[in-house]
């Protein structure tokens, strides 16, 4: 069977985004009086911060608002963005499949946090769609991004290969 379509995963991936999202939680936490452990933060890889944050808060016995720490957060990361840097082995292959094979991005990010580190790194328009945490219901580790992106290219998901640095 050939591959007929490749998707990719956009955090750890395609950028090298995961430190700059670690540093910028950790800060929008802190006054909620949350402490954010840096290896178990990265467990987490793929998984959106709405699933992510609350059940480390609740494991910590603290009550906080997500949408205000979430909002503290995306606004701290989109600051650092031009700290991020391109993964290269894997630019390197959607540039070489670029115009040859449909390609997606499939993340468990917010879209604006996505196609701003796209766009840093100069692919957003080399993608043919982009599927992020608002467009399904069910998010990583469940597949349905990645099943989203295969449909929108017009692909069967076992036609596809997924670069993904989770689990």
């Amino acid at each position: 069977m050939s591959i007929r379509a490749l998707i990719f995963d956009c955090d750890g991936t395609l950028t090298d985004s995961m430190q700059a999202h670690f540093v910028a939680w950790r800060d929008a936490v802190a006054p909620f009086g949350m402490t954010l452990d840096e290896q178990r933060f990265y467990t987490f890889s793929g998984t959106p911060s709405r699933r992510v944050i609350p059940k480390l808060a609740a494991e910590q016995g603290i009550e906080l608002d997500f949408e205000t720490a979430n909002l503290a957060k995306e606004e701290a990361f989109l600051e650092s963005v031009h700290l991020l840097k391109p993964i290269d082995p894997v630019i390197e292959i959607a540039r070489q499949h670029r115009g040859q094979l449909p390609m997606a991005v499939a993340s468990g990010g917010v879209r604006r946090i996505v196609v701003r580190q796209l766009e840093h790194v100069d692919i957003y328009d080399w993608f043919d769609t982009i599927v992020t945490a608002e467009d399904t219901e069910r998010h990583k580790p469940d597949p349905d991004v990645f099943l989203e992106a295969a449909n929108r290219l017009n692909v069967p998901p076992e036609m596809c290969r997924v670069y993904e640095d989770g689990e």
